[in-house]
């Protein structure tokens, strides 16, 4: 059974900082690049992050640039996004999301708020 399970997700505020984290199983995770998206009140699901199999690669929306950190451990078949300097702009529920040729995988999603 496929499962991508994010945590780390809550009540931040403005200036500081989140790790999230996505769990997977269920699939070959090494065989997967990996994305974190996100989509906040009222606005479309946006790509926030990316992270090829190999973790050799990676790629972020401009928003985010130098701000957020991808990464994954291939032997925990998990994958984190580190979130500094947050924004309030920054509040939406964030996605993992696991996409080769063939397969796309989403977790739940996990509420990051930043607010005084």
């Amino acid at each position: 059974q496929v499962q991508l399970v994010e945590s780390g997700g809550g009540l931040v505020q403005p200036g500081g900082s989140k790790r999230l984290s996505c769990a997977v199983s269920g699939f070959p995770f090494t065989r997967y690049g990996m994305n974190w998206y996100r989509q906040a009140p009222g606005k479309e699901r946006e790509l926030v992050a990316y992270i090829s199999s190999t973790g050799g690669s990676t790629s972020y929306a401009d928003s985010v640039k130098g701000r957020f950190t991808i990464s994954r451990d291939n032997a925990k078949n998990t994958v984190y996004l580190q979130m500094n300097s947050l924004k309030p702009e920054d509040t939406a529920v964030y996605y993992c999301n696991a996409r080769n040729l063939y397969y796309d995988y989403w977790g739940r999603g996990t509420q990051v708020t930043v607010s005084s």
